[in-house]
């Protein structure tokens, strides 16, 4: 991976010690075979959703229903707190788990700006990548600009996109500085912003690092850690939208998200591009502008 791109000091072995309370392991098995079988199916939504692209309520419904049930299967329940924005919008949140795409198609399904990975991880993947997903391949920058002219098509055609402006995940309890570039592209299509807040909570109340998905962590040993978990909540939490022209600044624009958000008081501990000389920068054509 490129030591341009920002990275999370949270690891496993560091955010992931202490996951909180768990089920007996039959109930852990139970949950399992019922993901499993969620999954299955999964396989034929994304066959049906191929040919719903014209019915857009009716292939929302279906990922909806599918991705709520994978959650049930889980044994995770979803909060949701607010409203979010009707038709188009940049909805920016924290980043902390994969399980956070499940969240946000649970509420309210459409595109998001995700890296090329995603696009290879059984089921979720091609269901994801239905209706517009972008996809960025973090290590190629010259790729940014492209990608936001993308988001910006999505916005103007109505639907929301999704975007995780941390650019790595979190372990939830700390997060990262916001990255300015896709704000770019709700500026560009006069869109607004929704900063949205993602909580994974143990019984009590208290933040769950259970589904964490930090560092070098797979995603198999990620999955078991929510499987096992007791009582997790998983709380989204939509703010009020910000409004966009082609006068504001995406930066300040990345920062008040980020305000809102919450994502962390510990944004002074994100690992940021080391300080290189001017003359000793690799010059990568057509970012800069963008980040």
């Amino acid at each position: 991976m490129s030591g341009w791109l920002p990275t999370a000091p949270c690891t496993p072995e560091s955010c992931l010690a202490d996951p909180g309370p768990t089920v007996p392991a039959p109930l852990r098995l139970l949950r399992g075979a019922g993901s499993f079988g969620v999954l299955l199916t999964g396989i034929a939504v994304v066959v049906l959703v191929r040919g719903w692209d014209r019915a857009p309520r009716l292939r929302d419904a279906a990922l909806r229903f599918w991705t709520r049930s994978l959650l049930t299967a889980m044994g995770v329940r979803l909060r949701v707190v607010g409203v979010p924005a009707p038709g188009s919008a940049l909805r920016v949140a924290n980043h902390i788990s994969w399980l956070d795409i499940v969240l946000f198609t649970a509420v309210r399904p459409g595109p998001m700006l995700a890296k090329t990975e995603v696009r290879d991880w059984p089921v979720l993947g091609p269901l994801t990548g239905r209706g517009g997903t972008v996809y960025i391949d973090r290590d190629n920058l010259r790729q940014l600009p492209d990608r936001v002219a993308e988001m910006a098509a999505v916005l103007r055609s109505g639907r929301p996109i999704t975007a995780f402006p941390e650019g790595s995940t979190w372990c939830g309890e700390a997060g990262g500085k916001f990255r300015p570039a896709a704000f770019q592209a709700a500026i560009d299509a006069a869109a607004p912003v929704q900063p949205v807040t993602i909580r994974y909570r143990q019984p009590d109340g208290r933040l769950c690092t259970a589904p964490a998905y930090v560092g070098d962590d797979e995603l198999l040993p990620s999955i078991r850690r929510v499987v096992a978990a007791r009582g997790l909540v998983a709380e989204v939490t939509f703010h009020s939208p910000m409004p966009t022209d082609h006068g504001t600044d995406r930066r300040l624009l990345a920062r008040r998200a980020q305000a809102a958000v919450g994502s962390g008081p510990e944004v002074d501990h994100v690992v940021d591009r080391p300080h290189v000389p001017a003359r000793q920068r690799p010059q990568v054509a057509g970012t800069a502008a963008w980040r």
